[in-house]
């Protein structure tokens, strides 16, 4: 009997050594404006084994306009985006925090998000044979940028004032209980995200993060585990300097930019973590030729896979070439065959 979509994720998760690499495209409503015909099919050649599970609040949230439309997009913090481009997130402009003594007290901490229906949730799952994943999202440090500025927030950093320590105790509190209220579902995994890294190094020194975030994550991870669910992150840049810790806090998968670290620096941790995609989305997919693709996903299946511990994700936005995309799913589906 054929294994179902969420039973090869969690063969992989697990190194089980599943029949073939499950698959998750991340499509950018970009790829959907400008190639429409192509990210179609896309999905119907290599259907997903991973999806989000919406929240169906009971309160919505607040929240104005469209993140990827062109104009202005105010998201549930109060945080005000100006989009310059069609698909595409635009930036904060002006950060409502400009002083943490006077301006955190005006934050709109979004407990809306509390309010899922879980029965419609429980449905969407019990009706699917996928990975489904929660629709809740912690970014701690992202949403701190948002709220006070890229630049005053490392500044900051260097030396945290005591109303900052007091507000991202209470957003962090926050965000735990809304994992918490995620793992009454039956949804396989929770997720959390920061973007952590540059093209060469962690953002901020591996100190400060091991000090102040690792141990958020830690419990985003526990409260996961603790309901028998499954714990993914995503992250941007180079960040093999805390692969390590995020192993030893149990994360489950990581998406992460392989190539700005490279596969050989990343082997040492093959076996102890799922590598949830990616293949290069800033100079293959957008510049190299399908040959290459094909080269690409099997070096890393070579250095990366254990019986498991990769998942076949790449994202289909801003410059990358619709053969290629098609290109990486194809060469997963034959690497096990």
């Amino acid at each position: 009997m054929n294994a179902t979509p969420r039973e090869i994720v969690l063969q992989t998760l697990n190194f089980e050594n599943p029949s073939r690499v499950p698959r998750q495209l991340w499509m950018l409503p970009w790829a959907e404006i400008h190639h429409p015909d192509s990210a179609k099919r896309i999905e119907e050649a290599f259907p997903a084994d991973i999806i989000g599970i919406q929240g169906y609040y009971q309160t919505p949230p607040p929240r104005q306009g469209d993140p990827y439309k062109v104009g202005r997009f105010v998201d549930e913090w109060g945080c005000v985006f100006e989009n310059l481009q069609e698909g595409i997130i635009g930036e904060v402009r002006r950060p409502p925090i400009q002083d943490w003594q006077t301006d955190t007290a005006k934050v709109h901490i979004p407990r809306e998000w509390l309010t899922i229906d879980v029965d419609k949730i429980n449905r969407e799952c019990d009706t699917r044979n996928l990975f489904t994943m929660s629709g809740a999202c912690p970014r701690p440090f992202e949403q701190l940028q948002f709220l006070r500025g890229t630049e005053n927030l490392y500044m900051d950093l260097a030396d945290p004032p005591e109303a900052m320590k007091r507000f991202l105790k209470q957003m962090h509190a926050f965000y735990c209980e809304l994992l918490e209220r995620w793992t009454a579902t039956n949804v396989d995994a929770l997720m959390f995200m920061d973007d952590w890294g540059s093209q060469q190094a962690l953002l901020v020194r591996p100190a400060l993060w091991r000090e102040m975030f690792k141990p958020m994550y830690r419990d985003y991870i526990q409260i996961a585990h603790n309901a028998g669910k499954k714990a993914f992150m995503h992250s941007d840049g180079n960040i093999l300097a805390i692969y390590p810790d995020l192993v030893e806090i149990g994360l489950d998968a990581v998406n992460s930019q392989l190539y700005c670290m490279g596969l050989e620096q990343l082997e040492p941790f093959a076996g102890k973590i799922t590598f949830w995609g990616e293949i290069d989305r800033q100079n293959l997919l957008p510049n190299a030729t399908t040959q290459e693709i094909d080269e690409a996903v099997r070096n890393v299946h070579k250095h990366l896979w254990r019986k498991g511990g990769c998942i076949a994700q790449c994202e289909f936005g801003p410059g990358a070439k619709p053969d290629n995309v098609y290109q990486v799913f194809t060469s997963w589906n034959e690497v096990l065959a």
